[in-house]
């Protein structure tokens, strides 16, 4: 056992001090991966377990006007990392079929550890958005997908900042910090009340491009299969396996918000022409009849990417929250973020007509 534990901590130490970029290990959290995987695995308990528990017994916090300028400031630190990026290489220098690390001192490459950096540090900033949710007790939001999502980012980013701090695989990081410019564009649009949501008529699309977004991420990267390049094939795999991860996990959801409301809502209009069966106008429960199982508060768990709203239209084609008639998608509630404030949030969620 002696020699086991021996050679562990050997092999250990040469990863940290011999294979690892000299250039990071004075950063901030780069010395040691433990702070990170520290910080990742509290985040999911308290996701799961203390924060609820510690806010159980509290009423909900009113942070709309934090949301607002929460999803303000992501906003442009998400435009200021794209930026970075293009301009550490990606901008007419990188190649997209293959680019290896440049472990030089010259200005551009240390721009791009120092991107990467930043970009990494982001990935801490997005756990306020499951704070958020817990602090107005939306529980049902912080989702298994959600929390995974955000809990292995960090740890993700920390290895690849680590021993690979640029080259090929931080077109992820490129393409992921744009979509993040429109998500939280996005949620910061949402929060500023009803009469600013006519301006994100594109919603519906957001849940799509985030898939795309992976789609492009494993594609870029397993291209790297079938040529021969200078860069650390087991962060080409690491990324890749992301990107189909994240993908797998989008598509079951989108499939299960999407596509198997779609059949229930038709299967409810066939069934009992444009009538449903009993909309509450409390917002607790709605369903639209026997087709169609009934939508508690609560009831779907979200990703990250926000989704359609749901609103009622009656027979005439007038949009109702809360008069008898029939789902239709693609509609911005009037009233969404005043009564449904999760729409002002940056996470991977469900939103609900109240």
């Amino acid at each position: 056992m002696d020699v086991l534990v021996h050679d562990a901590l050997h092999w250990y130490r040469d990863l940290m001090d011999n294979k690892s970029d000299p250039r990071v290990k004075n950063f901030f959290l780069l010395s040691s991966p433990l702070p990170t995987l520290g910080l990742c695995i509290f985040y999911a308990y308290f996701s799961k377990s203390l924060g609820p528990r510690l806010m159980a017994n509290r009423k909900p916090m009113d942070l709309r006007k934090v949301l607002v300028y929460y999803n303000a400031i992501q906003t442009i630190f998400s435009a200021w990392i794209f930026y970075e990026y293009l301009m550490s290489g990606w901008w007419g220098h990188y190649s997209f079929k293959c680019q290896p690390v440049d472990y030089s001192n010259s200005p551009m490459a240390m721009r791009m550890v120092n991107i990467c950096w930043w970009y990494y540090i982001s990935k801490f900033t997005e756990f306020f958005d499951t704070l958020f949710f817990i602090l107005r007790k939306k529980n049902e939001h912080v989702s298994t997908l959600h929390v995974i999502h955000h809990g292995c980012m960090p740890f993700s980013v920390w290895m690849g900042l680590k021993f690979a701090p640029g080259g090929h695989s931080t077109f992820f990081a490129l393409l992921n910090s744009f979509v993040h410019i429109v998500m939280y564009f996005y949620y910061m649009i949402a929060a500023m009340g009803p009469k600013y949501q006519k301006f994100i008529w594109w919603k519906k699309y957001l849940t799509t491009f985030q898939m795309v977004q992976f789609v492009a991420i494993f594609t870029h990267q397993f291209q790297l299969l079938f040529r021969d390049c200078d860069y650390p094939k087991g962060f080409m795999v690491w990324i890749g396996l992301h990107g189909v991860m994240f993908l797998f996990l989008f598509s079951d959801f989108y499939k299960a918000k999407y596509l198997n409301a779609q059949r229930r809502r038709r299967e409810a209009i066939k069934a009992n022409g444009h009538q449903s069966n009993g909309v509450h106008t409390n917002g607790k429960v709605k369903h639209l009849g026997s087709g169609d199982p009934q939508l508690t508060n609560g009831g779907h768990k979200g990703a990250c990417m926000p989704v359609l709203e749901d609103e009622y239209v009656n027979s005439n084609g007038h949009v109702n929250a809360y008069q008898d008639g029939y789902f239709k998608e693609g509609v911005l509630s009037s009233n969404d973020a005043i009564l449904n404030p999760d729409s002002s949030s940056s996470s991977l969620h469900q939103r609900k007509v109240k």
